[in-house]
């Protein structure tokens, strides 16, 4: 009885801090989201806020951050969100032992996610943009022992890694042309992006990175994978983070990429096609996560298609959904994960009967679904008015825009219908376990949630002047008005709406036939793009393996052939390139003890590569250094010649302790010679050759040479600048090269010893 109320004493104990987490928990994103609130009367009014420090002061570099409208929206949105999420994660992971990972997780995804969006430099920008894509793997990879989850987390990484180094090449490029990695003055240079004829290595490289974070096509892939992630994490990747990273650096980039053909084009159908192929992909899933999964990418799609236009319209109604999108999303996402955890799956042909055993989780349901297909008197009305109305107001296509957008809501408005209806009112399975509803901390956060649609739905204004406004006139660069409304009278917007609700109803009620219909059709598709990606990633391991063969066989002669080869390819194309053939230098004339010293280099480095046994082998070395060290001597380098000399003789130290045991190269032959070995060592001193001849015929301004001349005296206290370079302007590369040594010394002298204890066994 003691053992076991000790036992039960210490599981208190073990529990209280992770109780103590999840009470605390919601508080730093509460504070936050406080903090912008009160900012929010100011940010109605245009103002705008910009602070920070020097970072890399010889680069321009700071560490600096904005606020504006758009900024402002965003860092709402993870902050608010992100209390919900908190709250719903400490009841969702109740009693899970890694709980305090999570929560450090989660708070590294989040602080990466609002310096993202706050930064007010390039630079910083894609440190927080880095920041995401790790913290995200190691969320969607959390449950660690699942090899879905792991495979999942890796596609993420690599997916998003990819496009983060197109990202930072374009940042860099953009912060070249505009002659500032700041924000605002990087915003303010949209016609020096313009006529720069790297505006388009600019804009292809940016747009790679926000589509691979936003999951657009040919990058989607990743995005329903991630579903390995625990609930709470998906909720909040879907809606208010992570993906929407993507769509921020588009909205961000507007006001100097955009307003052109390519910049329309490239959106506009890039998001139509990552839309509608969602959709269909939509109607297939039975997995209820997964269908909210596809259609985050429905939402990321169209959003970024209406990103493409130039009209206020489509910008208001793409700033406008993603604010709709972020609440029903993150309260579905939270219904589905009480559904999960209550009924033990989510499987929609498992479920049912669910509505009266859980009547507060179906209100929440029923309130989110209804706005995420856009029932009026919902915020998702608004917004879905909004998305037609730019719809039409797009100048390139805006009949391909709006029939896409009226396809992709009816697809939304069925996928509503299968997650707030089937589970809860279709008939219960026999398979089903009696279901009782979930505690409080888990259905109180989808209800907030959903409530708020409903009550921006009712009260517009309390989010069109002070979120959406200024930020569609952030995204414009000029300023913008909006007027959200619940009613905008009898027009072609309210006509597309209803037909989107027929459509949408009608693919509910035929859902059976419609995925039997798309199950047979996908049966002839291509392959799909996960098992591309996995295709593609046994090639690379395919190509990897075989490199290491070829070239990292553990043979010290293929080695050195490989990096000679590649140092000569290299110089001769650097040679051809440049159009230089120094073969008219002006050689000075020798005297004869110059000729002696090269006499001496050359046949020993002959004499060297020709011998047959070692010891004539390191003496003709030896002979090669002390040449090398005169001519340095008879060029006036005299220290340079007594550490080439004093490296020769511990050399030949070192050798001489181990020459014993080394093996005769070659003793069937009297003259070792390698025929390729000496092309390739010929072709190689020669491109060296005339490498160093072009560089002596050019012209030599070096003002570091200057700053070492003048600043040897005074700075290092020594008129042997070479000397003063090695040890103090140097000081930690010496250092490290000192250590280097000392390390291989040691590891020789480990093996030596390790071999002579050997020999004596």
């Amino acid at each position: 009885m003691d053992k076991a109320g000790d036992m039960d004493g210490r599981e208190r104990n073990e529990a209280a801090p992770g109780r103590l987490l999840s009470l605390l928990s919601p508080v730093p994103p509460a504070l936050f989201a406080i903090v912008l609130l009160i900012l929010m009367p100011d940010i109605s009014d245009g103002r705008e806020f910009s602070f920070g420090v020097t970072w890399v002061a010889a680069l321009g570099i700071s560490l600096r951050f904005y606020i504006d409208g758009l900024s402002f929206l965003f860092a709402l949105l993870i902050s608010g969100i992100g209390v919900f999420v908190a709250i719903y994660a400490a009841a969702y992971l109740r009693g899970h032992p890694d709980l305090r990972r999570f929560y450090f997780y989660l708070y590294l995804f989040m602080v990466g996610m609002l310096g993202l969006v706050l930064a007010g430099d390039l630079i910083t920008l894609f440190v927080f943009w880095e920041v995401t894509t790790i913290s995200s793997y190691l969320l969607i990879g959390f449950n660690n022992t699942s090899a879905v989850a792991r495979r999942s987390a890796l596609q993420a990484l690599l997916v998003t890694t990819l496009g983060g180094l197109c990202l930072l090449v374009g940042l860099l490029l953009l912060g070249s042309v505009a002659d500032s990695f700041e924000l605002r003055q990087v915003l303010a240079s949209s016609e020096a992006v313009h006529t720069s004829p790297l505006y388009l290595p600019i804009l292809i490289l940016i747009l790679i990175g926000a589509f691979c974070k936003s999951a657009q096509l040919p990058f989607h892939f990743w995005l329903p994978n991630a579903m390995a992630a625990p609930t709470p994490v998906s909720a909040y990747l879907h809606s208010a983070t992570m993906v929407k990273a993507g769509i921020y650096l588009l909205a961000r980039m507007h006001p100097i990429l955009a307003h052109t053909e390519w910049w329309e084009w490239i959106l506009t159908c890039t998001g139509a096609a990552t839309a509608a192929v969602a959709a269909v992909a939509a109607l297939r899933q039975t997995d209820l996560k997964l269908a909210l999964a596809y259609t985050t990418l429905i939402a990321l799609g169209t959003i970024t298609m209406f990103l493409g236009s130039d009209a206020s319209a489509a910008v208001a109604a793409a700033i406008t959904f993603l604010l709709v999108h972020s609440f029903y999303k993150a309260a579905l996402f939270m219904v589905v994960g009480i559904i999960d955890k209550q009924a033990g799956t989510r499987n929609l042909n498992k479920l049912g009967g669910l509505g009266r055993c859980m009547p507060i989780t179906v209100i929440a349901a029923s309130a989110a679904a209804l706005s995420m297909a856009g029932f009026p008197p919902f915020l998702g009305f608004i917004g879905k008015e909004l998305k037609y109305e730019g719809a039409l107001a797009v100048a390139s296509e805006p009949a391909l825009v709006a029939t896409v957008a009226v396809f992709v809501n009816a697809v939304t408005v069925t996928v509503a219908g299968m997650v707030a209806l089937k589970p809860f009112w279709r008939k219960k399975p026999q398979q089903l376990p009696k279901v009782k509803e979930a505690p409080v901390g888990l259905w109180i956060s989808p209800l907030i949630l959903s409530g708020l649609g409903l009550t921006f739905g009712l009260a517009p204004d309390l989010v069109g002047g002070g979120l959406v406004e200024p930020a569609l006139s952030a995204v414009l660069g000029i300023p913008e008005t909006i007027k959200l409304q619940l009613w905008h009278g009898i027009n072609i917007p309210l006509l597309m709406s209803i037909l989107t609700f027929i459509l949408g109803v009608t693919m509910y009620l035929g859902l059976r036939r419609l995925r039997a219909w798309l199950a047979w059709d996908f049966k002839h598709a291509p392959t799909s793009a996960d098992q591309m990606w996995d295709k593609s990633l046994e090639l690379l391991k395919a190509f990897a393996s075989a490199q290491t063969r070829i070239l990292q066989n553990g043979v010290m002669r293929r080695y050195l052939s490989v990096i000679f080869t590649t140092i000569s390819l290299a110089l001769a194309f650097a040679l051809i390139h440049s159009g230089q053939y120094p073969l008219d230098y002006n050689w000075p004339q020798l005297n004869l003890k110059e000729w002696a010293a090269l006499l001496l280099t050359v046949g020993g480095a002959f004499m060297a590569g020709s011998a047959r046994k070692p010891l004539i082998a390191i003496c003709a070395l030896g002979a090669l250094g002390v040449g090398i060290a005169l001519i340095y001597l008879f060029l006036g380098a005299p220290d340079v010649a007594i550490t080439q000399l004093l490296v020769e003789t511990l050399y030949l130290v070192l050798v001489a302790a181990i020459l014993p045991r080394l093996p005769v190269f070659n003793p069937g032959r009297k003259v070792l010679f390698r025929p390729r070995d000496a092309t390739l060592g010929a072709v190689l001193g020669l491109l060296i050759t005339l490498s160093l001849l072009a560089v002596l015929q050019t012209p030599l301004v070096s003002p570091t040479s200057e700053f070492f001349v003048e600043a040897a005296v005074p700075e290092g206290h020594g008129r042997n600048i070479v000397n003063v370079i090695l040890v103090d302007f140097r000081a930690l590369d010496t250092f490290g090269e000192i250590i280097v040594v000392f390390t291989a010394a040691i590891a020789a002298v480990t093996l030596l010893g390790h071999q002579l204890r050997r020999g004596k066994q």
